[in-house]
């Protein structure tokens, strides 16, 4: 069984509670109703909304009518934001990040092999927004 390309849990949690957000922008939403309607323990969700909140993306507001509100439009919010605010920079090779590799002798070609790698997802996941995923408009190189 081939494993893949990994997304960490902490990014799929916070496209999927940024979604959440986007949908509905008139109230704010509480940790526990993101929960709730994406099976996501609470307890996650909660340490991702301060990374998020860290990062720019959401906002909060206290009390018995608080919770989270996206801090942006759904159109200005990319999937690449929202990787890099709970995982920081997104591409490694073997847990380094990519500029801090060195290839000698014959894997010489795997430096800019990784750095085409790295500007292609780059370009995907700063090319898609939140209200593209909302609508189903991911940009065509996207779906397949």
């Amino acid at each position: 069984m081939m494993a893949g390309m990994r997304i960490s849990a902490r990014a799929d949690y916070a496209i999927r509670v940024l979604l959440e957000l986007a949908a509905d922008t008139t109230r704010p939403i509480t940790c526990e109703a993101v929960a709730s309607t994406q099976d996501i323990p609470a307890r996650f969700i909660k340490a991702v909304m301060r990374d998020l909140r860290q990062a720019g993306l959401v906002r909060s507001q206290r009390g018995c009518e608080g919770g989270y509100w996206l801090a942006r439009p759904a159109g200005e919010v990319t999937v690449r934001d929202a990787v890099v605010a709970v995982d920081g920079e997104f591409l490694s090779v073997r847990g380094e990040p990519r500029p801090a590799l060195a290839y000698h002798g014959t894997a010489a070609g795997l430096t800019p092999f990784w750095s085409g790698v790295e500007a292609g997802l780059d370009a995907i996941l700063s090319a898609t927004t939140l209200a593209d995923l909302l609508t189903g408009a991911a940009p065509a190189r996207v779906v397949s």
